[in-house]
């Protein structure tokens, strides 16, 4: 849950290696491994325009800690992570803290970024 006053922290991400500006990013943020990364589960959550080939979301008054992040280019800005045939991605997406995915997504302690009080900076790529 997010915090408020004193020790609030920031968490900043931004993403890089958009295939095209079209549609919007959207960033879910997680902060339990149980509900990590089903859309439902998220603690906050955003859809950001792409601008000069990147989207930037901050995630505010977060208790320091640690916080997985995933994010998918919804390319078709329909709203909807798409797959086609056996479940595979037609849309680009990514994990906070490199996680590599096999056949599925990554655990989150594999996602999983600490925030400190300071505030973090993070950036995750999509190939």
């Amino acid at each position: 849950m997010a915090a408020t006053g004193a020790g609030a922290a920031e968490l900043t991400v931004e993403v890089l290696g958009l295939r095209s500006g079209d549609g919007l990013v959207h960033f879910g943020l997680y902060d339990n491994s149980d509900t990590f990364p089903d859309k439902d589960g998220r603690l906050d959550g955003t859809e950001v325009p792409i601008t000069e080939g990147r989207a930037v979301s901050v995630f505010k008054e977060l208790k320091p800690g640690r916080y997985a992040v995933a994010v998918f280019h919804d390319e078709n800005a329909n709203g909807e992570f798409d797959q086609g045939l056996f479940g595979l991605p037609l849309e680009d997406y990514g994990f906070s803290n490199k996680a590599v995915v096999f056949f599925s997504a990554p655990a989150f302690d594999n996602a999983a970024v600490t925030v400190p009080e300071k505030g973090l900076n993070i950036s995750i790529r999509l190939d």
